[in-house]
């Protein structure tokens, strides 16, 4: 880490208030923290990494108190990287800041084969740590065990359903199967006998000496799963307002709830007809002629749909919750059990060609399991985000939001179109700059998500590679209308128009709270109490305030309540 980039993170640690999520300070004067351990851990499990500083104290405000004796807490400090399982390696470096000496290590994201990275002095259970906000928390046995699954391939979809056999499979479902499996005119499995295909496929496995169901294949040719697995189902839920548990003035908590039961293709179906019955149809003019489309993009919804099934986590312990669709009047989330598998991460969705797979077996079948319109469940082929994205952008829509936490991944489409006339209107104010479409449309999401990272610039133009985003970023910062936030992979840029001056936010602690919720994504009352150092009814009173001006949204209910963005 430079000079620079580290005046830079002071600055932006000294501006919000608080830590940062990637960023830990310590104070440090006397040693090395007692339990510095908790954050090499963390940092080490967290996707990107974390630098950890000493010298820096963040109850007088993040002033600069330095380090006596860096040699020494370096040493310190790599002694205890050693004892982590597997030793962290941070790149650690002492740095004259203000006139005093400081440490800087950039502890990096240990590999996936080898989470979590834990303490050995307090065991695996106890000694493994993730980074919450600008906090640690340890990793509850749920999330340890995904961590684990994570270090091979899991094969909770081969586990044998006991007490079923062939006779609780649809034998229509296996005929439509077997048909498509033997019409590949080069398969080697063409010509073989209805039964070793089965067990080829693993549809049926052994079980105490005799042919059982697998969870996949029940799950797919089973007529009823769910008399043995109840909430490996599929639920919908329609709200009238944007907040759940909200009552509508008509007096109405939900405006539809639907429970899709049955094998997977009739969950789809089922999904998908529940789902197709709660939008909207909006106008669009096309030249002389005026059509009706869909609030979202059906396929685009299929597609994640079918993500959500087929990737969900099979574990017994998270078969008690089903995946789940919310419908809101601005948005929709589809959410499901475990969070992303193997290599993917957030920032990597939509790469050409990035594909991990939680359940192979599971997706094998998927592959050549006919749907009612002839097409196949799945492809599997590492298209499917790519596809969806370049639907929305046809559509005019701006990217889902992908919110991975690990135990669960959540999808969120907005039904804002990005470019309607008000956002023409403002987008003609850089007439004079040399503009492609693609800035453009970077533009005007930035103006209305307030932040951009490289991920979302990617997203919004799937035919970009990584160098071509880079200039284009680099274009409009020199052309003065982006400001750079951070550095290398804690990057993000906003508009430098709201950057400088928010016409509608012009209280400072006001400020603040939304740059800290542009930097985490979200804000508690406890988080803003401290941020600002004010009493909690005081911290409850602005966000209040921004929220009645929708400039913030509040999540979640009673002490799990925090505040988004409004988008």
């Amino acid at each position: 880490m430079t000079l620079e980039e580290l005046q830079e993170m002071v600055a932006n640690l000294r501006q919000v208030g608080a830590d940062l999520t990637h960023v830990e300070v310590k104070r440090a004067e006397g040693g090395l923290p007692r339990r510095l351990w908790e954050n090499l851990s963390a940092f080490a499990n967290t996707p990107g990494g974390g630098v950890i500083i000493l010298g820096i104290d963040e109850e007088s405000g993040f002033q600069i108190t330095g380090i006596p004796d860096p040699a020494r807490q370096q040493s310190d400090l790599a002694s205890l990287c050693d004892q982590m399982d597997p030793p962290v390696r941070p790149l650690i470096q002492v740095h004259a800041l203000e006139g005093k000496q400081i440490i800087v290590a950039e502890v990096p994201e240990a590999p996936t084969a080898q989470k979590p990275c834990y303490y050995r002095g307090a065991g695996l259970m106890t000694g493994s740590f993730v980074r919450v906000a600008d906090g640690d928390r340890r990793l509850t046995q749920y999330e340890i065990q995904l961590f684990l699954d994570n270090r091979g391939q899991p094969t909770y979809d081969l586990e044998p359903v006991g007490g079923k056999s062939l006779d609780d499979l649809d034998p229509a479902l296996l005929d439509t199967f077997v048909k498509r499996l033997r019409a590949y005119p080069d398969a080697p499995y063409r010509t073989w006998e209805h039964q070793r295909l089965l067990q080829t496929f693993r549809i049926l496995v052994e079980h105490h000496d005799r042919l059982v169901p697998s969870l996949a294949g029940y799950l797919c040719f089973g007529v009823f799963p769910q008399d043995v697995f109840p909430n490996l189902n599929l639920t919908i839920v329609r709200y009238p307002t944007a907040r759940p548990g909200e009552v509508s003035a008509r007096g109405e908590r939900l405006l539809d709830n639907v429970k899709a039961e049955g094998p997977l293709i009739a969950v789809l179906r089922q999904g998908m007809s529940a789902i197709t019955r709660n939008l909207q149809r909006r106008a669009v003019v096309q030249g002389l002629f005026r059509q009706d489309v869909w609030e979202y993009p059906l396929e685009a919804l299929r597609e994640a749909l079918v993500n959500a099934l087929a990737h969900r986590d099979y574990s017994p312990q998270a078969r008690g919750t089903p995946v789940q669709v919310r419908i809101f009047p601005d948005r929709l989330e589809i959410e499901n059990p475990g969070g992303l598998f193997g290599p993917v991460t957030p920032e990597r969705l939509g790469e050409a060609g990035l594909l991990a797979t939680r359940n192979s077996y599971l997706m094998r079948l998927l592959e050549d399991l006919p749907a009612e319109d002839g097409r196949v469940v799945c492809e599997n082929r590492g298209t499917g985000i790519t596809t969806m994205l370049e639907m929305l952008r046809t559509a005019g829509m701006e990217p889902p939001r992908f919110d991975d936490r690990h135990t669960t991944f959540r999808l969120t489409f907005s039904n804002a179109g990005l470019l309607d006339d008000q956002t023409f209107q403002w987008l003609n104010r850089f007439a004079g700059h040399d503009l492609n479409d693609a800035q453009r449309l970077v533009l005007a999401f930035t103006r209305r998500a307030k932040r951009l990272t490289h991920a979302d610039y990617r997203r919004l133009n799937p035919g970009l590679d990584s160098a071509e985003v880079t200039r284009h970023l680099a274009d409009l910062v020199q052309q003065g209308l982006l400001r750079q936030h951070g550095t290398r992979r804690w990057t993000f840029y906003t508009l430098l128009q709201e950057a400088e001056s928010d016409a509608s936010v012009a209280d400072a602690e006001e400020r603040a709270i939304l740059d800290y919720v542009r930097i985490h994504g979200a804000i508690t009352r406890s988080e803003c109490a401290a941020m600002l150092n004010v009493k909690p009814h005081r911290a409850t009173y602005l966000l209040q305030k921004l929220q009645e001006r929708s400039i913030l949204r509040q999540e979640g209910s009673r002490r799990w309540t925090r505040y988004v963005l409004d988008e």
